[in-house]
C-alpha cells in the first residue's frame, strides 16, 4: 500500500477516561472485529488489566478504513493511563506520527492528561483533541473545550466530540484521524529500518517481536541483524495485529506489524533496537530514553528450592516488561532472592502479582525503597538502592534523597486540606493554577520517599475521590537521613531495616515495633524487639514468653519451695534463649508495608 494511505496513531489520556473504549469501538466501526469477537477491553489481554480496568502494555491492532472512497490503513497504538507506566507511552510515541489526546467531558483535564501531552510534543506528534463520555449526564463539553484550550493551548474549534460506549461521534474521529494525522515518511527502496518498539515471549515460538518499519520492507525468509543487540536471525514467520496476530508475508515502509525468528535468548532482543538486512550499512533509528526504576524491594521465594524457577520466571516478565530491573541478592533472614526496581508503587505491585500468577509462585516482598545517592568522604559519589549497602557513618559526607516535582490537579474545595498534607510529606510549595472556577492545578517539589507509600490514598480521601497526581524526578537533593535498623532477639534483620528521614525516625521506630510484636508469635522465652539508630536505641518492646505454671502443684508449704521451682524455670529459659532462633512469619514483613506509611498512627 502507498504511505499516502498509511496513518499511525496511538491514544493517550488519564487512567480511566475511556482509551481501551475508543479503541474497542473504532475496531467495531472499521469492521476490524465481528459483532461475534466483540467484548469489552479486546486489547486489555492480561487478565489483570480486565479486572482492575486499567491499561498496563501498549497492544497495536491495523484497521482498514474507507473515506471518500479511498481506503487507508490505520495502525492504532493503545497505550497506559497510569503514572507508573508512562514508560509504555513513550515507547508507543515513537511509533506513531498523531495521537489523539482524550480527556473525560465530565471529569475533564486531569495529571497524567497534561504529562501524556507533553510526552506527544516532545516527539512532535499531530495532536487531535477528543472529548469522550459526551453523552454522560454530567458531561460539561463546553467547559472542557476551554480548559483544554487553557491548559494545553489547543483550539476549541480541532476539539472532537464522541461517546466511546455509545458509538456516537466515533466516525468523525476515524476522519479527523485521515485528514490531520501525516502519512508516514520512508523510502520503500532504501534498505531495511525497523524500530523495535516491544516484545513478548511465547513459550512455544520464542520472543515475537513488535516492529514499526521505518525505510524499505520486511519479508518472511529475511536475514537480519540487530544494530544494539549486534545478534544475525532469520525471519520465520511475519504478519500484522487485527488485533490477532495474522500472517501477511511482509510488512511495508510505514506499517507495524510483528516477526518471529526463533529467538530463545532474551538478551538478544532490545526494546529500541534498530532491525535491517544482514549486510546493509544503515544508522541506527533514536530509541527510547532507558527508564530509571525509583523504587526498589526484596523480592524471595517462600521455598528456598524455587530460587531457579523465580529467577527464569523474571528474565520472561523482563522481557514483556523491559522497565523493571532484578539481581541476586541474600538476606540473612529471607535466604537468596532477588533486589528488583520498579517504575513506581502500581507497577511495583502489578510485577508481583503478574509473577504468582502467570509463575504459580508464592513470593515474600521486602518494604520498598527508593535510590539515595551517597557523597562519600573521600568524593566518590554512590547510588544505594537498599539500606544495608549504606556505607559506614564516617565514610557519609553527605545523604542525598531524590526529589520530584508533583502536580496535583483537584477540586478549589481541597487546596486547605492538600497543602497542609504536602507541608507534612516535607513539599516545598511553587505555584498554583486555576484551571476553570472549581478545579487548581497544585505544584510541589516533594521527596520521592515521602510519597510512595500512602500519599495517593491520602489524596483521594482530601478531594473526596476527584484528585489526580503526576510526577517527575527534579534532582538529588542533600537531606538529614539516616538508617533505622530494627533488631529481633538481639539480632539485626536485614530485611526489616529502612532509610527514613531524621524527624521521622522515633515515629517510624515505634510504629513498627509495634506492628512486629503483634505479628510475630509467642516463644518459649522473652523476645526483645528494638529499633536502633546507629549505636542508640530509640525504641523497644518485648513479646512476653509462654509460660507454664510450675508452682501450681504447690497448694501449701514453705514459700522456698516456689521460689525453688520458679528458679529452674528461669534457668531453662536462659539455656534456651541463648539457643533458640527466633521465627519471623511472613505477614511480619508485609506489616511493614504498612508501618512507614505516616497516616496509619
Amino acid at each position: 500500500m502507498n504511505t499516502r494511505n498509511i496513518r499511525n496513531f496511538c491514544i493517550i489520556a488519564h487512567i480511566d477516561h475511556g482509551k481501551s473504549t475508543l479503541a474497542d469501538r473504532l475496531m467495531e466501526v472499521t469492521q476490524t472485529i465481528s459483532s461475534r469477537e466483540r467484548k469489552d477491553q479486546l486489547l486489555d489481554s492480561m487478565d489483570i488489566e480486565r479486572e482492575r480496568g486499567i491499561t498496563i502494555k501498549a497492544s497495536s491492532v491495523t484497521m482498514k478504513y474507507t473515506l471518500e472512497g479511498r481506503e487507508y490503513l490505520l495502525n492504532l497504538i493503545d497505550t497506559p493511563g497510569h503514572v507508573d507506566f508512562s514508560y509504555e507511552v513513550s515507547r508507543a510515541l515513537k511509533a506513531c506520527e498523531g495521537a489523539l489526546l482524550l480527556v473525560d467531558a465530565a471529569q475533564g483535564i486531569e495529571a497524567q492528561t497534561v504529562a501524556n501531552f507533553f510526552l506527544a510534543l516532545e516527539a512532535d506528534l499531530t495532536m487531535i483533541p477528543v472529548i469522550n463520555k459526551i453523552d454522560l449526564t454530567t458531561a460539561r463539553p463546553e467547559e472542557v473545550s476551554e480548559e483544554i484550550h487553557k491548559t494545553l493551548g489547543l483550539e476549541p474549534r480541532e476539539v472532537v466530540r464522541c461517546s466511546a460506549k455509545s458509538g456516537l461521534g466515533v466516525e468523525d474521529v476515524l476522519k479527523a484521524v485521515v485528514e490531520r494525522v501525516p502519512p508516514p515518511a520512508g523510502e520503500p527502496d532504501k534498505p531495511l529500518r525497523a524500530l523495535v518498539f516491544d516484545s513478548h515471549f511465547d513459550d512455544y515460538r520464542g520472543v515475537i517481536v513488535y516492529v514499526r518499519v521505518f525505510d524499505g520492507a520486511l519479508k518472511a525468509g529475511d536475514r537480519i541483524h540487530m544494530l544494539g543487540a549486534g545478534t544475525n536471525h532469520e525471519t520465520l514467520e511475519v504478519g500484522i495485529f487485527t488485533p490477532q496476530m495474522v500472517k501477511t508475508g511482509t510488512i511495508e515502509t510505514g506499517c507495524v506489524g510483528y516477526f518471529i525468528a526463533n529467538i530463545k535468548n532474551i538478551g538478544d532482543v532490545r526494546i529500541g533496537d534498530t532491525v535491517t538486512h544482514r549486510g546493509a550499512e544503515v544508522a541506527p533509528l533514536v530509541g527510547y530514553r532507558e527508564p530509571k526504576p525509583m523504587v526498589f524491594c526484596g523480592i524471595y521465594p517462600t521455598y528456598n528450592n524455587e530460587f531457579e524457577f523465580l529467577r527464569s520466571s523474571l528474565e520472561k516478565l523482563h522481557l514483556n516488561d523491559s522497565s523493571f530491573t532484578f539481581e541476586p541478592e541474600t538476606s540473612e533472614a529471607l535466604g537468596f532472592g532477588f533486589r528488583c526496581g520498579f517504575l513506581g508503587l502500581l507497577h511495583m505491585e502489578i510485577v508481583q502479582e503478574r509473577l504468582e500468577r502467570e509463575s504459580d509462585i508464592d513470593l515474600v516482598q521486602t518494604a520498598p525503597n527508593v535510590t539515595y545517592q551517597i557523597l562519600k568522604t573521600g568524593g566518590d559519589l554512590v547510588e544505594i538502592h537498599k539500606p544495608s549497602d549504606l556505607p559506614s557513618e564516617g565514610e557519609i559526607a553527605e545523604f542525598r534523597e531524590p526529589i520530584v516535582r508533583v502536580s496535583l490537579i483537584i477540586p478549589s474545595f481541597a487546596i486547605g486540606a492538600l497543602m497542609q498534607i504536602c507541608t507534612e510529606k516535607r513539599g516545598r510549595y511553587k505555584h498554583t493554577e486555576y484551571i476553570s472556577t472549581d478545579r487548581v492545578l497544585l505544584t510541589y517539589d516533594m521527596p520521592l520517599a515521602e510519597i510512595i507509600f500512602d500519599f495517593y490514598d491520602m489524596l483521594k480521601s482530601a478531594t473526596r475521590g476527584y484528585g489526580t497526581m503526576d510526577y517527575q524526578l527534579v534532582a538529588f537533593e542533600p537531606g538529614d537521613l539516616v538508617r533505622l535498623r530494627i533488631l529481633v532477639g538481639g539480632q539485626e534483620v536485614d530485611a526489616l531495616s529502612a532509610i527514613v528521614h531524621q524527624q521521622n525516625a522515633e515515629y517510624v521506630g515505634r510504629n513498627l515495633i509495634s506492628r512486629l510484636k503483634k505479628e510475630i508469635p509467642r516463644h518459649l522465652f522473652e523476645v526483645p524487639l528494638q529499633a536502633a539508630i546507629g549505636g542508640k536505641i530509640i525504641a523497644r518492646d518485648n513479646i512476653k514468653p509462654l509460660r507454664k505454671n510450675v508452682i501450681a502443684k504447690c497448694y501449701g508449704g514453705d514459700i522456698t519451695r516456689k521460689r525453688k521451682l520458679l528458679e529452674r524455670q528461669k534457668e531453662g529459659k536462659r539455656r534456651m534463649k541463648q539457643v533458640g532462633n527466633v521465627e519471623i512469619p511472613q505477614k511480619a514483613f508485609l506489616a511493614v508495608l504498612a508501618a512507614y506509611g505516616k497516616s496509619d498512627a
